[in-house]
């Protein structure tokens, strides 16, 4: 809820900002903000890690080098459980949980789907025990590819037993699946006439291939040393500074977006509370 005041005085104190998602609380704030960046010439910049994590990165160079074929569709999933350790402030936000976590599924969506993104459809069930972060969230847009449009989904449920968030593109040719928390990526070959033949050889490749980055990442994930490629973002940030020009795929006219395809699924949840994509 502070990002706003803390990025206007840190601009208008001639510093450049990075800050952490959600960018802010409404769009008429976002959209102050990166205008007031451009004014002052600071570079703005937001933490939109996932993206740039090994295991994402390996799915781009997959679908840069066409091994995962024709794109058909994008799906993007999280369990939450809330049981495990979260901030105490999130029943506050509009949605709740959802306006904190979302960012992740759809700037990673918006970097992996083969075009500009419209959200055709938002269903939502209620919280089963009162709270203000509802049970689940399903929103699901369409983009296009040769003309023709193929389906984007995220899937939220925030009263899962475990907690899991995963990211799959489906193409013609293959699956690239990203395992966000782990940083694992699974690429398994078009199955075909799905003859028990290629049932095993998903399940091994699937396997084999999770337990091999599982023994390089599972060490540093528990040393609290799997960065998620934050060090790149900072990267970016820092080369913004030095180059002048905004830092790619996360610069302020980036979190807008973002904030953006938030506040619509919100609208669409529960149309007229506050409007804060107007407010």
């Amino acid at each position: 809820m502070a990002h706003y005041a803390l990025i206007k005085d840190a601009l208008l104190a001639g510093k450049h900002v990075i800050t952490e998602k959600p960018f802010t609380m409404t769009a008429l704030e976002g959209e102050e903000l990166v205008e007031l960046a451009k004014l002052a010439g600071k570079r703005l910049a937001i933490v939109h890690n996932f993206q740039f994590a090994s295991s994402t990165q390996r799915l781009i160079r997959d679908l840069e080098n066409d091994e995962i074929g024709t794109v058909r569709s994008v799906v993007a999933f999280q369990w939450g459980n809330p049981l495990r350790r979260l901030p105490v402030w999130y029943e506050d936000l509009p949605g709740g949980l959802f306006f904190d976590e979302s960012p992740h599924l759809l700037y990673l969506v918006r970097r992996l789907a083969p075009g500009p993104l419209r959200l055709v459809n938002v269903d939502s069930c209620p919280s089963t025990s009162g709270k203000n972060t509802p049970a689940s969230v399903d929103a699901s847009f369409r983009t296009e590819v040769n003309g023709k449009e193929i389906p984007v989904t995220v899937s939220c449920r925030f009263e899962a037993p475990l907690s899991e968030w995963h990211v799959a593109v489906l193409g013609d040719k293959a699956v690239g699946m990203v395992d966000v928390f782990r940083d694992i990526y699974l690429k398994l070959p078009n199955d075909g006439l799905h003859l028990a033949s290629t049932v095993l050889r998903t399940s091994w490749r699937a396997t084999a291939m999770h337990w091999f980055q599982h023994f390089i990442n599972g060490p540093l994930h528990f040393a609290g040393r799997l960065l998620y490629g934050n060090q790149t973002i900072f990267q970016r940030f820092a080369a913004a500074i030095d180059n002048g020009h905004e830092a790619k795929d996360v610069s302020g006219e980036d979190a807008l977006a973002v904030l953006k395809m938030q506040l619509a699924i919100i609208e669409a949840i529960d149309p007229g509370r506050d409007s804060p994509a107007q407010a």
